[in-house]
């Protein structure tokens, strides 16, 4: 079902003034709904669940997550009772991602977004209500989600210099820190606007409360978050049409679209034929539909 290890391609990016030797980790290929950090964010999750004695699956996640619909298709596949947490009012017309989840039998609970950012009402709520289940954190983030992103590094094979991913949850840069050197460089493109405490947040979440070993060697870039997270502009839709059109590689205006636009423009402004990088593509291609239905945009012909 899963097209593991997930091809390492070489990516010529001339035509964009870039002479560098660059590769992109193509994990959008691992799968076409569990995609990317969302199959490496739970596979090992899955497997702790399966080990346990629990009776099913709680998480959550927004109307247009890719989490919550990657997670509902496993556990359809598994026969995992799951119930999902959704951000907002229940809407009068479900999302694509949503439609997805109810095919997948997935039981959605609408929170409001007060409720829904609170994490000891989520906590409470779920302590009262799925006392049996295994509760996974929204996008996967927890200590078997960083587990998971630690095998792309395993998976590379060639020596680099720096690796480029996306930034919201920071769980894949948070895997991506514990198993480069300290010479090798993660650089953290954040698609959240304001969030310039997020590397304490990291910390936080997952060097004191999980005990890992992050290491010194992650800079956080906060100028490509195109407004914030979710938001976009006409420059961002431009150069994802031309991005696909001269490589082939289709990206999300979420995630993987700017993750790409920093790239070749760190990479242009800061030139070094001397280091090999590595551009993390972490899939998010499925809320695409979603995307081009509600702004009523097409991004790929």
């Amino acid at each position: 079902m899963f097209s593991l290890p997930s091809p390492l391609q070489k990516l010529d990016l001339s035509v964009f003034g870039v002479d560098q030797q660059v590769y992109v980790k193509r994990d959008d290929l691992i799968h076409t709904v569990v995609s990317g950090n969302k199959w490496r964010k739970l596979k090992q999750n899955i497997d702790y669940f399966s080990k346990s004695y629990k009776k099913g699956i709680i998480s959550l996640g927004g109307a247009y997550s890719s989490h919550v619909l990657a997670l509902s298709f496993l556990c359809k596949q598994q026969n995992i009772p799951l119930v999902l947490l959704i951000r907002g009012q229940r809407p009068k017309q479900f999302s694509d991602i949503l439609e997805q989840c109810v095919e997948h039998k997935s039981k959605l609970i609408f929170l409001d977004r007060k409720d829904f950012s609170d994490p000891f009402y989520v906590r409470n709520l779920v302590a009262k209500n799925w006392t049996n289940y295994f509760f996974i954190p929204e996008g996967g983030a927890n200590k078997w989600g960083i587990m998971g992103c630690q095998e792309i590094i395993h998976e590379l094979g060639v020596k680099f210099d720096e690796i480029y991913c996306e930034v919201g949850t920071g769980a894949t840069l948070a895997g991506l820190s514990v198993a480069c050197s300290e010479q090798q460089i993660v650089k953290g493109i954040v698609v959240l606007k304001g969030a310039l405490g997020i590397d304490m947040q990291i910390k936080k979440n997952y060097h004191d409360l999980f005990d890992l070993e992050l290491k010194n060697n992650i800079q956080f870039l906060h100028d490509y978050h195109f407004g914030g997270y979710a938001k976009y502009n006409q420059e961002l839709v431009d150069f994802i049409r031309e991005f696909f059109k001269l490589t082939g590689i289709k990206t999300d205006p979420i995630y993987s679209g700017k993750l790409f636009y920093a790239l070749i423009d760190q990479l242009t402004k800061k030139p070094n034929k001397n280091k090999t990088v590595i551009a993390l593509h972490s899939g998010g291609l499925s809320g695409v539909p979603g995307f081009e239905k509600r702004y009523g945009i097409r991004l790929f012909n």
